[in-house]
């Protein structure tokens, strides 16, 4: 990409901004390092944290570019439809995880999600998805790391490679040093310099164009039309902006890929796992729920606010790509100070997701593969070394998989094709496991398999022109959705002819089989009735219902 389209005119006070950050984050690195004594200090933070920083936390680590850059890019090509990733496909999801299945991971003292699944089904599922997860990890970390530095080399003229090296550097390093305290404290602040970052383009932008009515009487005039304007309107049929029918956005998108990812990616849980009881990793997801209703606010506004601004967004290339959405107001709005401001919410929202990333791969490699099939039975020292190394190995890797990310025009679409082939199967293998006590443990191992050949063979049929949907985006919702009814038909069909666990093994890990207690551990200020996890959670239900009613 040729970025001097989109330079940023930064000064001595914008640059001040952005290097006071980076020595912070790294401070904070340092400072958790004292507190790391052993390796669930190092990979879970000891399991201590307060529920409000894992809350804020859970919701950082998914701000990366996947969010910020992505969603503000489909914000402008697909309308307020984009609102649908947030409403239907992720607050539900994040609610059903802190109100069901988090007991069932807290409980049963699992160290990853793959470990669930050893503890669920047998060992060759364990390793199948812990293979799995480590390998969207890197992908993923990839994109928030190719992203960080197109918008470095765009908005600051820094050298590709140079923005690559010293972004995985800081991560890199507080990661390392600091395990995973180091990350969630860095993601509790990330997640204010975020928002402090994307409020004045949404602000301003809205000055700009007049108001909110003076933004939808421009959508209606731009190539969005009315139908830009609308959540529902046209999904009952594929003639609306996302080309989606409203079945593949309720059980494509609104349950199996939000719950997929929400209540079976581990570099989310993981956040939650390292709350200091039970109460605080149940309200975890739930109070992160609530930002998460409102983001949309400086992501798809700001989206339509490009559209309508920049003349000719939506380029197959070059600077007006619709990934320069929020890049090119950035440079069209902000004054020098608030710039500053702005450029570093980008570049936390990177990398908060791609720490996200790397310390859920590390905890993977590190207790599901290496300590599991490689080398049993070590001192605990010698598995934080292994957690360091691979924290740099993983790094290493993303920064060879970000330029894969290249090839995508939208990395929206690229991360919604990871999500459909990694975490779709997954999700169907693990609440059919959670829910049904006879599902076996060969049936675990073949269906997910099953599932990942299916939504890889929709993905490469619809690739390869064999197989027609109206977008990528459609493709990853009913690609997901063929992964789930694979996995349920494979382990209906297998189930009955192999031997299930006996039920003494299945407690703690089986709804209905006992073995977990949600009041054990429940401190004296948990028990007040505003932090229980199914009011909060219900309330946030019904808000995302209400906020619909706008834009139906």
């Amino acid at each position: 990409m040729d970025g001097a389209g989109l330079r940023l005119n930064m000064n001595v006070l914008d640059y001040g901004i952005l290097a006071l950050y980076f020595v912070t984050v790294l401070g904070v690195g340092f400072a958790a390092r004292r507190a790391i004594r052993t390796s669930v200090d190092f990979f879970l933070s000891g399991r201590s944290l307060p529920a409000w920083v894992t809350g804020l936390a859970f919701v950082s680590a998914n701000l990366g570019a996947l969010e910020i850059i992505g969603m503000a890019a489909n914000g402008a090509q697909y309308g307020i439809m984009t609102v649908h990733y947030y409403w239907i496909g992720a607050v539900p999801a994040m609610i059903f995880l802190g109100i069901v299945m988090m007991p069932f991971y807290y409980g049963s003292r699992v160290r990853s999600v793959p470990e669930y699944l050893r503890l669920r089904f047998n060992r060759p599922t364990h390793l199948l998805n812990a293979i799995s997860f480590a390998v969207a990890q890197v992908l993923i970390a990839g994109v928030n790391l190719y992203a960080l530095a197109l918008i470095m080399q765009a908005l600051l003229g820094w050298p590709l490679w140079l923005a690559i090296v010293i972004g995985a550097a800081i991560v890199l390093a507080y990661i390392t040093v600091g395990g995973l305290t180091g990350a969630i404290y860095n993601e509790v602040l990330q997640f204010f310099v975020i928002v402090a970052g994307l409020v004045p383009i949404t602000v301003i932008g809205l000055v700009k164009v007049g108001g909110w009515s003076g933004l939808m009487d421009s959508v209606r005039d731009s190539k969005l039309g009315e139908a830009g304007l609308h959540a529902w309107e046209g999904t009952g049929s594929t003639a609306n902006p996302l080309g989606a029918h409203w079945l593949g956005i309720v059980f494509g998108l609104g349950f199996v890929l939000s719950f997929g990812y929400w209540t079976t990616n581990f570099a989310e849980v993981q956040r939650a796992l390292s709350a200091k009881n039970m109460s605080a990793a149940r309200r975890t997801p739930i109070i992160a729920a609530y930002p998460k209703l409102v983001i949309p606010v400086v992501t798809v506004v700001p989206g339509l606010i490009a559209l309508v601004t920049v003349k000719g967004l939506g380029a197959e290339s070059g600077d007006l790509v619709y990934n320069n959405a929020i890049p090119l107001l950035m440079r069209d709005l902000l004054p020098n100070g608030v710039l500053g401001i702005a450029v570093t919410g980008l570049v936390a929202s990177f990398m908060a997701g791609m720490a996200a990333n790397v310390s859920g791969f590390n905890t993977v490699f590190t207790y599901d593969i290496w300590q599991a099939y490689v080398r049993k039975e070590r001192s605990d020292e010698y598995y934080i070394r292994i957690g360091r190394i691979a924290t740099v190995a993983g790094v290493v890797v993303g920064i060879g998989t970000a330029f894969i990310a290249a090839g995508f025009s939208n990395i929206m679409n690229y991360i919604q094709a990871l999500f459909s082939l990694f975490n779709a199967p997954l999700f169907a293998t693990f609440i059919i496991g959670m829910f049904w006590k006879r599902m076996s443990a060969l049936a675990g191992f073949w269906s997910l398999l099953a599932g990942t050949l299916a939504a890889l063979a929709t993905y490469l049929l619809y690739k390869a022109g064999v197989v027609h949907f109206n977008s990528d985006l459609e493709e990853s919702f009913w690609g997901a959705g063929i992964a789930f009814v694979t996995v349920a038909v494979v382990a209906a069909v297998v189930t009955p002819l192999t031997r299930p666990k006996r039920a003494e093994e299945l407690e703690g890990l089986v709804y209905g089989m006992g073995g977990i207690d949600l009041k054990g551990d429940v401190l004296a200020g948990d028990q007040v009735w505003w932090r229980s996890p199914a009011l909060l959670g219900a309330i946030a239900l019904v808000l995302a219902v209400l906020f619909y009613i706008p834009v139906f």
